[in-house]
């Protein structure tokens, strides 16, 4: 599980006369460890509360530091003229100039919309658009105990919006804001929650033909891609190659005795509380699934990207090796010294992975 970003907002602008609604223009700064993302937004200013809950939505928790909390108070900070402005404000369009704004070369900031989707069984997937004014809605999936509001599933979807490409992150079920209980496996269940989020964009007059997983989710798209023929491009960050490795040394040797024996498995913290249950169903769920069969039902034309972290703790290098061998149309990036959240290299994920994206879509133009 990689951890979200803190984010700290900060006013940019107010655009707004006579105290009518206006449009507040806000920074948000994300930081974890030594890693750090810019966003813009802009939405309707509205009571002060309501417009917390808008940010929260978006952003997950505020950080108590955030100077948008004391300028919807009325106390607005002062501007410190000795410091450099965390990013350059753009003025807002005028109704009709977005065309003309796209012909020159110039963009805008990509615009952020919370979507629910329901999935087969009835339950709601809490997703965010980043919309990057492309009809294409590339779809990215997190890994094992994680959510949308990651730090690699917020850059890669603020990067290829900044490329024009629509991103969508979302929460599986049982993960996030979305409804569901955690299952320990699930991948099946996730491959169901991933086609009903392509199904969602495809049922409206957009369409999803790239999608892109980390860790666990990058195991996700690969099942998916092996299952649903649709997909034109893949990429699996950090996914494992064997399905069995990797268990015994999270929850130690006697963990297959300990499921056997009772049907199930607590997996609790150091202060002794339970994270999650793992049943043996569950367990039997992961251990059946054979990722290099996997890999080779996959239609030849897709086109997959296997990226992976030299210094990944987590799940070893040589996995992505691995997939390197089996899959026919497939390019291999390794990111020297990442780690397995590529904590310190989130730009350098970010640029191979919109690269790769922006040249599928180039070539089937």
């Amino acid at each position: 599980m990689c951890a979200p970003f803190t984010w700290y907002l900060r006013v940019l602008s107010d655009h707004g006369l006579n105290h009518r609604p206006s449009i507040l223009s806000v920074v948000a700064v994300g930081l974890y460890q030594a890693s750090h993302l810019f966003l813009r937004i802009d939405i309707p200013r509205r009571d002060p509360i309501e417009t917390i809950s808008i940010l929260q939505g978006q952003f997950g928790k505020l950080a108590s530091g955030s100077d948008i909390l004391c300028f919807l108070s009325g106390n607005a900070p002062k501007a410190d003229p000795g410091k450099r402005p965390l990013t350059r404000s753009r003025r807002l369009p005028k109704e009709g100039e977005d065309h003309a704004m796209a012909a020159s070369g110039e963009t805008t900031e990509a615009k952020l919309e919370k979507i629910t989707v329901t999935n087969e069984q009835g339950l709601k997937l809490v997703g965010v658009l980043h919309e990057g004014g492309s009809k294409d809605v590339v779809v990215i999936c997190h890994g094992f105990r994680s959510n949308k509001e990651n730090d690699i599933s917020v850059n890669l979807a603020t990067a290829l919006a900044k490329e024009g490409i629509s991103a969508f992150r979302f929460d599986f079920s049982g993960n996030g804001e979305s409804e569901g209980s955690f299952d320990y496996a699930n991948y099946h269940g996730e491959v169901d929650d991933l086609r009903s989020v392509v199904e969602y964009y495809r049922g409206g007059s957009r369409e999803t033909r790239a999608i892109i997983g980390h860790s666990k989710g990058g195991d996700v798209v690969l099942l998916y891609a092996s299952k649903h023929p649709d997909i034109i491009a893949v990429v699996n960050a950090s996914g494992r190659y064997d399905l069995k490795e990797g268990i015994e040394e999270r929850f130690g040797k006697d963990f297959m005795e300990k499921i056997k024996n009772d049907g199930f498995f607590d997996v609790k913290d150091k202060e002794g509380k339970v994270q999650y249950r793992i049943s043996e169903k569950s367990l039997m769920e992961r251990l059946n699934i054979n990722m290099q069969e996997t890999c080779l039902q996959i239609d030849k034309s897709c086109r997959i990207l296997t990226v992976h972290g030299s210094a990944d703790e987590i799940i070893p290098v040589g996995d992505a090796l691995k997939f390197a061998k089996i899959l026919p149309n497939h390019e291999l990036q390794i990111i020297e010294e990442a780690d397995h959240c590529y904590t310190s290299y989130q730009a350098e994920l970010a640029s191979v992975v919109s690269s790769f994206i922006k040249s599928v879509f180039q070539d089937k133009e």
